[in-house]
């Protein structure tokens, strides 16, 4: 939405008609909610009595389309709803349901999708007045220049390009009016609405899915968070020679206002377009931006392609850091050598590593060689030495060869969770996977994936300028 037209169903504007409203009122979001969740799970009851006597594909393919219709509605509730509810169905869309077809995957997936790109925007008043309130005074006391209408908008704030008094253009990320209140009660009814995807996927651990949205949604309300998260961010990668992350301005910054240098340059749906060379080297630095977690110990949970950029210089610039968790240094180096025990097929050390983990509820029901074949074919692409340049195709066959019902390891998938402090960085890796397919990107990303898993050196120039620059630091 911009804030023009008419306003979406379920959706306030003020007197003018200038801007949405955010209902944050208990009765109104729990009603919405608990009536989705019981017309869907009447639907989802009649579908599995339905199914009874019908054969594995036909039941299947009702599945599915129950799904879709499910995923519909749970992104128009949430999508009419904002806030947390609007988070919420962004990051179920990054949630592997195993029990569902490739198909049944896309439908969910597509439908939740679409609450980033309508996410509303608010008038030039209310974020006024936000801004007033956090920084005191008036937007002129801190700003040269502040254009009216933001030019980027999120589930729980929007981005205004302005130029500060020292004459540097900057961004301003500032948070909804209401928004705090929505997501407290947002965040109260997630039982409900989680309760309707473990009928889609009776393997998820929604517990720990539960945990991890409620704790980093919390944290993304606190700009003051997000910028100790991006300050972290910019500081390790301060003249990083390919991956660029634009410095906050403290000063003009608070709980509801995030001012970071603004970069220029072609965003995901451009790059696309590009030559096979440009996509690979830029696919190349995402990857490597991506998996480079051993300085900062910090996990991006939102590697979107609308947040990072692909600047004049051929550099990529990073942004948004709200959804971060930052993994405790003995979990990343269990995580690390479990990458690394995959990779040299140690059947025996993945068992082990996977139980200590917490992947693996009761370690003596596993085969480690079932684990083994299991782990490394769901990821294969960073494991299969050899250059391969991915696509939307390839990544539909190897999730649903790896992840559905007709995956030989399927049962034994059921019987895994993922422990809360993995929880973000196998999302991490899922969703740069998918950045990466969509983009048609080439690379031996195994290769590049052992210098981070095994400290192997360097396989490509990119990889190198990196090596020098690491080394120069030291």
């Amino acid at each position: 939405m911009t804030g023009e037209g008419d306003p979406a169903e379920g959706e306030e504007r003020d007197a003018e008609g200038a801007s949405p409203r955010i209902r944050t009122g208990r009765i109104g979001r729990t009603a919405g909610v608990g009536g989705m969740v019981a017309r869907q799970g009447i639907g989802w009851a009649g579908t599995r009595i339905a199914n009874i006597g019908r054969d594995e594909e036909r039941r299947q393919e009702k599945t599915d389309e129950r799904v879709g219709k499910i995923a519909v509605q749970i992104a128009k509730q949430l999508g009419e709803m904002k806030g947390a509810a609007m988070k919420i169905g962004q990051v179920l869309a990054t949630v592997e349901l195993a029990g569902l077809s490739e198909q049944g995957q896309e439908e969910f997936r597509a439908a939740l999708a679409q609450l980033r790109d309508n996410a509303p925007k608010f008038s030039y008043d209310d974020i006024r007045q936000v801004v007033e309130e956090d920084l005191g005074g008036k937007v002129s006391d801190h700003f040269a220049e502040f254009e009216r209408e933001a030019f980027a908008a999120a589930s729980i704030g929007q981005v205004h390009r302005a130029v500060t008094h020292e004459g540097e253009t900057v961004a301003v990320k500032v948070q909804y009016p209401g928004i705090a209140e929505a997501v407290e009660i947002d965040l109260r009814n997630l039982h409900l609405i989680l309760r309707l995807v473990k009928r889609m996927a009776p393997g998820l651990d929604v517990k720990a899915v539960g945990g991890e949205i409620r704790e980093r949604i919390t944290e993304e309300l606190d700009y003051e968070l997000e910028a100790q998260n991006h300050r972290a961010m910019e500081r390790a990668f301060r003249g990083h020679p390919f991956a660029v992350v634009p410095p906050v301005h403290t000063a003009l910054s608070a709980r509801r206002v995030l001012v970071t240098t603004y970069l220029e340059g072609k965003r995901f749906e451009e790059v696309k377009k590009l030559d096979e060379a440009t996509r690979d080297r830029y696919g190349e630095i995402v990857f490597r931006f991506f998996f480079d977690r051993s300085r900062t110990l910090m996990v991006l949970g939102d590697p979107h392609p609308g947040n990072y950029l692909l600047l004049e210089d051929g550099s990529v610039g990073f942004l948004d850091f709200g959804m971060v968790r930052r993994v405790p240094a003995a979990h990343f180096e269990l995580e690390r050598r479990l990458g690394q025990a995959i990779d040299e097929q140690d059947a025996r050390c993945v068992h082990e590593l996977l139980s200590e983990l917490g992947y693996l509820p009761d370690p003596d029901e596993f085969d480690p060689q079932d684990l083994l074949e299991q782990v490394r074919g769901g990821a294969e692409w960073l494991f299969e030495r050899g250059f391969r340049r991915l696509d939307p195709e390839y990544a539909r066959d190897l999730i649903e060869r790896t992840s559905s019902p007709r995956s030989p390891h399927y049962a034994n998938m059921k019987r895994q969770t993922v422990p809360a402090a993995s929880l973000l960085m196998r999302r991490q890796e899922g969703l740069v996977f998918i950045t990466l397919a969509d983009l048609r990107a080439g690379a031996d990303w195994a290769r590049i994936a052992a210098e981070y898993f095994s400290n192997e050196p360097p396989s490509t120039e990119l990889g190198e300028a990196e090596r020098q620059y690491f080394d120069a630091l030291a």
